[in-house]
């Protein structure tokens, strides 16, 4: 079972997050039949939205995150909540691209560099709130850390990485938040600079067995955190035919008529887990006699 940890460093002058996400992002691959750079880069977004629904999130909260760049991927929408359910889809699931310069899948370029990062929060208030800013890097660890930055005010450093094997399978998955608490000494700061240069990626890491808390250890050390919480991570769809028939009876009543007339029925597809719903006649007639009344 995927899981997160919430700790305190440094006597309370860090706040820092690690997770493993290895099983969700295994399912989201598994239900899209994505390709290697499409992995990485759901893959990616999956585990920082994972992060980022345990870091500003309240108990019944949950997120949006829309990761819109111009790379052959598309648009890639994950969801996630304060329970710790996410679930994700991307516009174009086979995409598979040379390795980079590194000699590691090229997600930058199946994101794109030029886009955006929007994250919308609903917490439970009568309008969501919206954060958006422009892509930095296409690699989304620097982007998220740049949305933290700018749209929370939280000084961050973000670290995200997916281990995607051969036959496109997913070997590990994770990554770690840190954020900068208020008055946080410059020595502090520049130790964990330090520390995050020459600490290898997190599914390297992962790969030789590392959990969440041999990552918050690597980070700074075994006698510099204190552990807060420890929440479990799950791909989870909370879609249903109900939700699919509010969704119909919204549109268009010239689109509803064709479907009751021409198609005798409709079916709907959810995009995060591939169900279908049917939809019969009868049922399309209902739905629009309870729009009417």
């Amino acid at each position: 079972m995927d899981y997160l940890l919430k700790s305190l460093a440094f006597d309370e002058q860090l706040r820092i997050y690690a997770v493993d996400t290895t099983q969700t992002v295994r399912k989201a691959q598994k239900i899209h039949g994505t390709w290697s750079a499409a992995s990485a880069a759901l893959g990616r977004t999956i585990t920082a939205t994972a992060l980022l629904s345990q870091a500003v999130l309240k108990e019944k909260g949950k997120l949006t995150v829309k990761v819109l760049g111009d790379g052959p991927v598309g648009a890639i929408v994950v969801d996630g909540n304060a329970m710790g359910d996410i679930k994700g889809y991307l516009q174009h699931p086979q995409v598979h691209l040379p390795l980079n310069k590194k000699h590691k899948i090229d997600v930058k370029g199946a994101v794109g560099e030029r886009g955006f990062l929007t994250v919308t929060k609903d917490l439970g208030m009568k309008t969501p709130f919206t954060g958006q800013v422009p892509l930095v890097s296409g690699e989304l660890g620097e982007d998220f850390a740049y949305y933290l930055a700018k749209s929370e005010q939280i000084p961050s450093a973000v670290g995200l990485s997916v281990f995607v094997n051969k036959d496109n399978t997913i070997q590990t998955a994770g990554g770690f938040l840190i954020q900068v608490m208020p008055g946080a000494s410059e020595e502090i700061l520049s130790k964990i600079e330090k520390t995050l240069s020459k600490m290898p990626s997190i599914s390297e890491m992962m790969f030789k067995g590392a959990t969440p808390e041999k990552i918050l250890e690597e980070i700074c050390g075994a006698e510099n955190f204190q552990l807060l919480a420890r929440e479990k991570i799950k791909y989870n769809c909370d879609c249903s035919k109900k939700r699919f028939g509010y969704a119909l009876a919204s549109i268009a009543v010239k689109d509803l008529d064709e479907m009751i007339k021409k198609n005798h029925g409709a079916e709907a597809t959810c995009q995060f887990c591939g169900k279908k719903y049917h939809f019969t006649e009868e049922e399309l007639r209902n739905l629009k006699e309870g729009r009417n009344n």
